[in-house]
């Protein structure tokens, strides 16, 4: 029986209130309005700006569906919807692509002034939702909401992917992947030969790694203070790993003395300002790049000597690895299924999406690097 163009009754899983578990909640779903398209999910990744977003640090209306790292198939669509069609296989975008404002238009900028990242609404595009439950109005998060066995996303925020790819695996392509992997080889522009430190070990950490293998690097530094994680960074190019907690000196001072004067490049993939300094500082003074990947706490300020700059280091911070989402994504999907970059190392858990809060615990606990929803 068809669901196009009727409310579809499913699950999903519901924050009402700052850091408190998620409700998994029979929620109504509305269907697609002119430009927007309703999606089937099928995997989900759960990401650490989820939890920024149980905590509060990555400000969201509530109450909310969250859920951003997403794949699944598209159910039905609006009027006037041209980019896919009922049973694509697709991947939403929490960093739209609209292709007509100035962003879109800038050769090397990827950061669409119609995201809801900036200022977020928690709506569709139109300033509503789709989604209800026990009669009230549930917020969307940027633009995807992907903990919810359907969802509803405007044109601009999806793309289609090759009909043959596992979805339970490229899901990840539409966050932790891609963010990682672009602030090397987009960001960065890691050159062959180079010196790299990689501060911390998660998801998208390691595909930071994998990035900077990818483009050449000769020594890759990974630095996190859960060494469990050491064995699966070199397994994805990592040439060193060290923890700050082995030193009686900051770790700038430490990679310095081991690189000869600094990095070529740095990343941080935390979102602490401790290690974003310490990111930037490793780094040569006078030609080194350190890239701030890791989302920073909300509503504060970090306060920096401008000297770290002055001599010729390079500060910079990307959305999504700097990727125009539309553009990049089918392509990373095929080279992915081309086994040019490994995801299997990246997915340490894979739960059916009712275990969610597991998940979550597993993330905290700094047990998994990457946990899979599956609907």
């Amino acid at each position: 029986m068809s669901t196009t163009g009727k409310v579809i009754k499913c699950k999903a899983a519901v924050l009402w209130e700052l850091k408190k578990s998620f409700s998994i909640e029979e929620v109504e779903v509305a269907p697609p309005k002119t430009y927007e398209v309703r999606i089937k999910m099928v995997a989900t990744g759960i990401c650490r700006s989820d939890d920024h977003g149980v905590t509060g640090s990555l400000v969201t209306p509530l109450p909310v569906i969250l859920g951003h790292e997403g794949a699944g198939i598209v159910e039905s669509i609006g009027e006037g919807v041209t980019a896919v069609k009922p049973g694509d296989k697709v991947i939403p975008l929490f960093t739209p692509q609209c292709g007509k404002c100035a962003v879109c238009k800038h050769p090397e900028a990827n950061f669409c002034m119609k995201n809801d990242l900036t200022k977020p609404r928690g709506t569709m595009q139109d300033g509503t939702t789709r989604f209800t439950c026990k009669g009230k109005p549930i917020h969307h998060f940027i633009s995807t909401s992907t903990f919810s066995e359907y969802t509803v996303v405007d044109e601009i925020s999806v793309v289609k992917i090759d009909a043959a790819a596992p979805l339970e695996k490229v899901c990840l392509v539409g966050c932790g992947f891609s963010t990682g992997f672009g602030s090397a080889v987009k960001v960065a522009k890691v050159t062959p030969g180079s010196t790299c430190a990689v501060f911390g070990l998660g998801g998208v950490g390691l595909s930071a790694v994998i990035g900077c293998k990818a483009a050449g690097a000769a020594r890759i530094i990974a630095v996190d203070i859960n060494k469990d994680k050491f064995a699966k960074a070199k397994e994805v190019g990592a040439t060193e790993c060290i923890s700050p907690q082995d030193f009686q000196k900051p770790i700038h001072e430490v990679l310095k003395e081991m690189t000869g004067g600094g990095v070529d490049f740095s990343f941080e993939v935390i979102g602490r300002f401790e290690t974003m300094m310490e990111a930037l500082s490793c780094c040569h003074e006078s030609y080194g790049t350190s890239v701030v990947v890791g989302v920073p706490p909300g509503s504060q300020n970090l306060s920096m000597n401008p000297m770290l700059l002055l001599t010729g280091r390079t500060w910079k911070g990307a959305i999504f690895g700097g990727f125009k989402s539309k553009d990049s994504i089918p392509r990373l999907v095929a080279e992915v299924m081309a086994n040019k970059f490994p995801l299997d190392p990246l997915i340490t858990h894979v739960l059916p999406f009712e275990k969610i809060n597991e998940g979550f615990d597993l993330l905290r606990s700094g047990k998994s690097i990457r946990t899979i929803l599956t609907f």
